[in-house]
């Protein structure tokens, strides 16, 4: 029996392309997942006519026109190998009028170029690949642009950075619509298991210096079987036998934060997965995930989900 779709995503394709941006969008909202047992995306690709890829690596045609996209609940914005080469006219105009609808927003990459050129990002918080940022803050002045982190929510606008961060936006937006539980098992499925917030630093091109192979992997694997102590920074550090300093930079250099912002992420994603499995207790939830208190526990997953515990259960408890 074919599984119901409940959330219309739209992919616009223009020339140009990048193949890897359509492969993650098509991976997370276009397969079928019947062994989440819930009603998932109904996944479209669109373009205005016969489109050529980046570098000319294939045609795509016989795909939906930009008609598609009037029926959109969410629209990915096509991205650009040259930003400074203007979109098509009839693709500014469709993502215009789908944000005059309250259609959600999505850019990968170069793709917020395509989304500020229709001026949906006036005012608005976004980010772009940091090879770019400073030719989008000259193109767009009236853009908020944050160009240091992986992806920017901004509620029914988000843009992602790098390519591979299109991943991480893709996931986030799972976990915005069906819980942490899903977005971690489509994750496992893309054995792409890591959860980086779209806080965490883009990694920008600069010299490497040499180094040991010292990765963090061992110590947040330690930490995250302890998730219900009250882990120190301290702690960390001697588990990885460094001083505080050093931790610092290496999580800065090797996870992209710092280890309270990662000790707290990682706390947060628990007491959802906790919340989601059935747990109505949240002095329990709040003990088990270290949060402490149900106070606490309240304040950090408002601040990550924009949700109370109430609210995140009614929405994604599962069945």
């Amino acid at each position: 029996m074919p599984q119901e779709s409940s959330h219309r995503v739209v992919m616009i394709v223009d020339d140009g392309s990048n193949p890897f941006e359509l492969g993650v969008a098509t991976e997370l909202f276009g397969l079928r997942r019947p062994e989440l047992g819930r009603p998932w995306y109904d996944f479209t690709l669109c373009a205005p006519g016969e489109v050529v890829m980046h570098e000319g690596m294939f045609r795509m045609s016989g795909i939906a026109g930009l008609e598609a996209v009037e029926h959109a609940d969410t629209v990915i914005a096509p991205n650009r190998p040259d930003p400074e080469t203007p979109p098509a006219p009839a693709v500014l105009e469709a993502i215009r009028r789908a944000a005059g609808r309250g259609a959600r927003l999505v850019s990968f990459c170069t793709g917020a170029f395509t989304l500020a050129a229709a001026g949906v990002l006036d005012g608005r918080r976004a980010t772009t690949h940091w090879r770019w940022a400073e030719l989008f803050r000259i193109s767009f002045p009236s853009v908020r642009l944050q160009p240091d982190v992986l992806f920017v929510d901004d509620g029914d606008v988000l843009t992602a950075a790098g390519s591979a961060a299109a991943l991480d936006l893709g996931l986030h937006l799972i976990r915005r619509d069906h819980g942490a539980e899903v977005a971690n098992a489509v994750s496992r499925r893309l054995v792409f298991a890591v959860h980086r917030d779209g806080g965490q630093r883009q990694f920008v091109e600069r010299p490497v210096p040499e180094i040991r192979n010292t990765s963090m992997a061992p110590v947040l694997a330690w930490a995250q079987e302890r998730l219900d102590r009250p882990l120190t920074v301290a702690d960390l550090a001697a588990r990885a036998a460094v001083s505080p300093a050093t931790l610092h930079r290496r999580f800065q250099t090797e996870v992209g934060t710092t280890p309270l912002a990662w000790l707290t992420s990682e706390r947060v994603a628990l007491a959802c997965r906790l919340i989601e499995r059935g747990e109505p207790r949240l002095d329990v939830v709040a003990r088990a995930t270290g949060l402490g208190t149900t106070a606490n526990l309240r304040t950090q997953l408002r601040r990550r989900t924009g949700l109370s515990p109430s609210a995140y259960r009614e929405r994604f408890a599962l069945p």
